[in-house]
């Protein structure tokens, strides 16, 4: 079901966009900020986030390229500086050899896990004004179906 913007208030449609990109502007910068503190940027932390959700299989470079809205070439250089991290290590496609697919290293495991912990907190603290904002947001949108 598509959903449309009603034609509301432009003042109020801007009011609600604002408020949204702030919260995540906030919740951006405290993620920045300790994975920073953790030695790694924020590529590689979404990038682990990735590896870790895929666990079991690991994750082809091309796939994570697209997950992350990559180039391939830079999903590549992004897995290597992880691999120098000692953060990620490709293994051999258990059905085709010829594919390599990325893994999370147990290193990255054990710093992923206070980092969840933190960003969920973090998350938390915003979670308010971004709730606000959706809820806005959904309030200015209507179903096309809708007569």
């Amino acid at each position: 079901m598509k959903r449309k913007l009603l034609a509301p208030d432009f003042a109020e449609t801007v009011e609600v966009l604002a408020t949204f990109r702030f919260g995540l502007r906030r919740f951006l910068n405290f993620s920045e900020g300790i994975v920073g503190a953790a030695g790694i940027t924020s590529q590689q932390y979404q990038a682990l986030l990735v590896l870790i959700r895929e666990r079991e299989t690991g994750v082809s470079v091309g796939a994570l390229a697209e997950e992350m809205i990559l180039v391939p070439h830079g999903a590549v250089q992004l897995v290597n500086r992880l691999s120098e991290a000692g953060l990620a290590e490709r293994k051999s496609d258990a059905v085709d050899a010829r594919v390599s697919r990325v893994h999370a290293t147990p290193k990255a495991i054990r710093l992923m896990k206070t980092l969840v912990k933190e960003h969920a907190a973090g998350l938390s603290a915003q979670e308010r004004l971004l709730r606000k904002s959706l809820d806005s947001l959904r309030g200015l949108l209507v179903d096309k179906s809708s007569p």
